[in-house]
């Protein structure tokens, strides 16, 4: 089906779009401009809403907005926004009802032309998506590049060539109402996250397994063999199997040995050619290659490998100031993805860690900053918490990272660079989401880089 077709079957429908984010708000335009009857829904009340959202009710759109904006609603087609579970009880009433629901995402793969490749996991994602389609692009492909990275794509479905090629970053919230999956699916690892949002790390679990599980024997899916949650889906697929590992080296995929990264049995990239640093990102090019490897050449690979600087707020140098390396590495929203990045440095760091509490433990991220850690700044509501990991840690004596709390983050960062002496590395790496503070990772990146910029 066509994105054309596929909107003109929606001429006659009533359509809800429950959400009015940054990934709906082209859905809406786009609804709109084929004479679609759209309603937007938004918890936001309309006092505050934002000139972007009115002018779609300029544009023709419904509003229904404010605490009950899911209450008596009614339509033939509803789009979930991700953060909305696919068991709401308003979306429970609507199907009873007869309505179909479903997401952007899901009505993008609904029409999507050309090859998918999706990317999801706990860490990673967005380095491996970002890498992916550099080396698609490296070997002269056009690439569509979006999902969770922040581009919705279904508005540009209708531009897409079969030759094309659309990599796709997808969170557990998109993923948890997928009924189709990508023709090369990659997972980059798991670990305990959003347990907040999911029941449970079973039900994570599962909605990671979309990715891959309508897939078809001509399809491909990438996991992590070091990891046992991603090498257990080998066993479920249903095409072809590539393994990552900096463990063992597997009969088909990727493998690195401390020095060289081997696909297949064959050396393609030593550990000197990647630019960005850490283990993790050797990991993330294992993954990458082997979602690329029918579409690219290893002369791509090393090309991108020595010519890619990183993506802002994961281990992004902001600036050295006296001596002293500051790192943005606000990305880290989970304490795996902070471990991560403690690994990345040959020497102990000062760490400004702490945020919104998405209800995981940190018990082995305690054992890891008495490890890595020389001085923990905390700021936020979990720095408590993260104060008494730490303690708990059979690793910690008294003093032994010496820890400091902050309610304001402003202090926390100046603290932490002014405690820094030359040749030490501060890094904010907060272990935890950003929304007791800011409105995402994305803002509490850019105020640290803002502060450090201004520090003398």
């Amino acid at each position: 089906m066509t994105l054309e077709q596929y909107l003109t079957n929606l001429k006659d429908k009533r359509v809800l779009v429950l959400g009015v984010g940054v990934s709906n708000r082209p859905l809406v335009r786009l609804l709109l401009s084929h004479g679609v009857d759209v309603t937007a829904c938004d918890k936001m009340p309309r006092e505050k809403l934002d000139a972007e959202v009115l002018d779609l009710e300029r544009q023709g759109a419904k509003l229904k907005t404010g605490e009950g904006y899911l209450d008596d609603l009614s339509g033939d087609v509803v789009f979930r926004t991700p953060g909305l579970r696919p068991d709401a009880p308003a979306l429970k009433k609507l199907r009873e009802q007869g309505a179909a629901v479903t997401s952007e995402m899901e009505a993008f793969f609904d029409v999507c032309p050309c090859p998918i490749i999706a990317v999801t996991g706990s860490d990673g994602k967005t380095t491996t998506t970002t890498l992916i389609a550099e080396m698609l692009q490296h070997a002269g492909k056009r690439v569509w590049l979006g999902g969770n990275i922040g581009q919705p794509l279904l508005e540009f479905a209708g531009q897409i060539a079969p030759q094309d090629m659309a990599v796709v970053e997808l969170s557990s919230f998109q993923l948890s109402s997928m009924q189709k999956s990508a023709n090369v699916a990659v997972v980059t690892n798991l670990a305990p996250n959003h347990l907040d949002w999911h029941t449970g790390m079973a039900e994570y679990v599962e909605a990671k397994k979309n990715v891959f599980c309508h897939q078809t024997a001509a399809d491909k899916l990438v996991v992590n063999a070091d990891n046992d949650y991603t090498l257990a889906f080998a066993g479920e697929a249903n095409g072809r199997v590539e393994l990552f590992s900096r463990k063992n080296a597997p009969k088909s995929g990727c493998f690195f040995d401390g020095e060289t990264v081997f696909y297949n049995g064959q050396p393609v990239l030593k550990r000197g050619d990647i630019r960005i640093p850490g283990l993790h990102n050797v990991e993330n090019y294992m993954a990458a290659i082997c979602a690329t490897a029918d579409f690219v050449s290893p002369a791509d690979w090393l090309a991108v490998a020595r010519e890619f600087a990183g993506v802002e707020h994961r281990i992004e140098l902001v600036r050295e100031l006296r001596g002293v390396r500051i790192y943005n590495d606000s990305i880290a929203s989970s304490p795996s993805r902070t471990t991560a990045g403690l690994l990345s440095f040959d020497q102990k760091v000062i760490l400004i860690a702490g945020g919104y509490d998405k209800h995981i433990p940190f018990d082995d991220l305690g054992r890891e900053i008495c490890r890595h850690v020389k001085l923990l700044v905390l700021c936020g509501a979990t720095a408590d918490m993260i104060e008494r990991a730490v303690k708990a840690a059979p690793e910690y004596e008294a003093g032994k990272p010496e820890i400091v709390t902050f309610t304001d983050f402003r202090k926390a960062v100046e603290t932490a660079v002014a405690k820094a002496q030359s040749g030490d590395v501060v890094t904010l790496s907060p272990a935890c989401a950003a929304f007791d503070q800011f409105k995402n990772f994305m803002e509490r990146g850019k105020t640290f880089k803002k502060i450090v910029m201004e520090l003398e």
